[in-house]
């Protein structure tokens, strides 16, 4: 068995486990939510979705899947390092499952797709790793909108986008989809300057 099986195995294994531990409230719980209402992080989304793009790229080889996963899973590591970490604390961040959900699967699927696939990736491949996010940001703020802020810990604004109102929370939306596609952009640009250099 080659390192990417073994990879990709284990990218399954770490996400489901690192999951159950924050849905049967083990350790690491996402801002505190276990069980189903977990599932309404896109901390949890964009890892289910990597330990999925695995599963699919064992069975059928699926490069662009784990590309988006990747995207996404990235996206996941950069708003914490940048945005929720100085918010919440590093330490919380990076505690127990989260450590996993936030940094090293994140890590893992972003080397991999770097290092170890061959295939170059267009334009449209890079509109599709976007999607994954604009869709969630499109229920996100649905929700806001629909239902309003809320009080903590009962809050609709989880991430703490729209604490500056939900103007600012709209523009904070456009501006993680731009770069959402800026990581795909330069994920897949960097894809092709190491194939080359093989």
């Amino acid at each position: 068995m080659n390192l990417r099986k073994l990879l990709n195995i284990f990218l399954i294994f770490a996400v489901f486990v690192s999951w159950g531990r924050i849905f049967f409230a083990i350790s690491g719980k996402v801002f505190g939510s276990a069980g189903l209402s977990s599932l309404k992080y896109f901390t949890i989304l964009s890892n289910l979705l990597e330990a999925f793009a695995s599963l699919i790229w064992l069975i059928k080889r699926n490069e662009e899947l784990k590309y988006i996963a990747a995207v996404s899973v990235t996206l996941t590591m950069i708003t914490v390092l940048v945005f929720l970490g100085p918010i919440f604390g590093y330490f919380a961040m990076f505690a127990g499952a989260n450590l996993w959900l936030h940094l090293l699967v994140p890590l893992m699927a972003l080397l991999e797709v770097l290092f170890l696939n061959k295939t170059r990736f267009d334009r449209k491949a890079n509109f599709h790793a976007a999607l994954p996010m604009v869709i969630y940001g499109i229920f996100y703020l649905g929700n806001i909108l629909l239902n309003g802020v809320g009080e903590w810990p009962r809050s609709n604004d989880w991430y703490g986008f729209c604490r500056w109102g939900i103007p600012v929370g709209i523009g904070i939306y456009f501006f993680i989809a731009f770069a959402t596609y800026m990581i795909g952009f330069c994920t897949r640009k960097l894809g092709e300057l190491i194939i080359k250099k093989k």
